[in-house]
């Protein structure tokens, strides 16, 4: 499995404890940035690490920033990507197997490293529930209005 993370000024460190995570569990990544403190705009980042996935280049994401409200609204707008804002395991966890979501964000003002952690490793270790054909139908929804409006469907 390969992975894309990216995070603004304000989750830059939290971005730092993730990928330590990552490093001791053995995940390819990519890092689309940023990697300071300096300022800068959240949809730049949200949108760079969905194009990733998007492109075929990684198959999950992990996008964060203050309380994660605008990466994850930034990262949505790629066509192909669900990404749900994440602050407890339950969620995480159901995000995946009825969702089939490819991105999680997180909110570095919100929650701590350690959650931060736990909701990471849930995301990665739950799998899209496929074989159960209600969620099937409803992701094929949600895939459907999505083409509706940027001009797929007519």
């Amino acid at each position: 499995m390969k992975l894309v993370i990216g995070a603004d000024h304000g989750g830059v460190d939290l971005k730092t404890e993730i990928e330590k995570y990552l490093d001791a569990n053995g995940y390819d990544y990519h890092d689309v940035g940023t990697f300071s403190h300096e300022a800068v705009d959240y949809p730049d980042i949200g949108r760079a690490a969905a194009e990733y996935i998007a492109a075929g280049k990684a198959d999950l994401g992990i996008v964060i920033c203050g309380t994660g409200i605008g990466i994850s609204i930034s990262a949505n707008k790629v066509p192909g990507i669900r990404c749900a804002l994440l602050s407890d395991v339950f969620s995480a966890k159901r995000t995946r197997e009825h969702n089939n979501a490819n991105m999680m964000a997180l909110g570095a003002r919100v929650i701590g490293p350690g959650l931060a952690v736990e909701l990471v490793d849930a995301f990665l270790h739950t799998d899209f529930l496929k074989d159960e054909s209600r969620h099937v139908a409803r992701v094929e929804k949600i895939c459907g209005i999505e083409k509706k409006y940027c001009g797929e469907e007519k």
